[in-house]
């Protein structure tokens, strides 16, 4: 969804520069435009989380399945929603919560998981978006060429989680995310390259790649990781890795 309120952004952008050309004179009415659509798809997040989610018969079983192993945060959701969890279900739950793996535990197993994450957005945030909007130039599309650049990091970035889907084309191996991952780093020297004696056809190519990258990768980390472990050793390595892969972001803003 956050994805979607920032492609849908980016084509608002397009169209205010193609019929008024607000780039320049208009970034804060842009940007303002932007909180909007964000906040607007995230109360609907909360909308459909609160009331249509809960509903799924595919959440209801993976949430009964996840109460069964000792998740106290899912038996509470199941309670809100009307389910009962059997009596003797969660007692056995509750032996099996004994038996959970530590965070600690959980984060030493995955570190190569984490490390990945954080070295996706380092890269990604790098160079997207202000090297995009400084040392690019103008090209022959003039005041155009860094809105549509961003405009394709978006798309490819939106498309891209979606890969992982055909199984043929997910990446499971944990040596292959951690190649891909570094490999990622030879972006910084071609786009540098790029930027300073290529010219614009050459930097959509790698914008995409970037955009591309970032999302299969990120991905294919967040649904490979957690196979193997109990309920609420999911959930709590699902919030390890997103934390691994906000944590330099909230460094760059402190």
């Amino acid at each position: 969804m956050r994805r979607c309120s920032s492609n849908t952004d980016d084509l608002l952008r397009l169209r205010s520069v193609f019929e008024h050309g607000l780039w320049c004179h208009g970034a804060t009415l842009l940007g303002l435009l932007f909180l909007a659509i964000s906040a607007l798809f995230e109360f609907l997040c909360v909308i459909l989380y609160d009331f249509f989610f809960p509903k799924l018969p595919i959440v209801k079983y993976y949430r009964s399945k996840a109460a069964s192993e000792g998740s106290k945060t899912v038996s509470a959701d199941l309670a809100a929603a009307g389910i009962q969890v059997e009596a003797d279900q969660e007692a056995e739950g509750n032996a099996k919560h004994q038996e959970r793996l530590s965070n600690k535990q959980l984060f030493f197993e995955n570190i190569d998981y984490a490390i990945d994450l954080f070295l996706i957005y380092v890269l990604t945030l790098s160079i997207f978006p202000g090297f995009l909007y400084e040392y690019t130039g103008t090209q022959q599309l003039g005041s155009w060429y860094p809105l549509v650049l961003i405009a394709m990091y978006s798309v490819w970035d939106f498309l891209s989680r979606y890969i992982p889907l055909l199984k043929c084309l997910k990446m499971e191996s944990r040596k292959g995310l951690m190649i891909g991952t570094l490999s990622r780093f030879l972006l910084i020297p071609a786009f540098y390259f790029t930027a300073k004696y290529g010219d614009q056809g050459w930097m959509f190519t790698l914008i995409s790649f970037l955009g591309l990258s970032n999302g299969y990768l990120s991905v294919c980390i967040f649904t490979v990781a957690p196979k193997g472990y109990k309920g609420p050793e999911q959930n709590a390595l699902g919030n390890l890795l997103v934390l691994s892969s906000r944590w330099y972001i909230c460094r760059s803003c402190s």
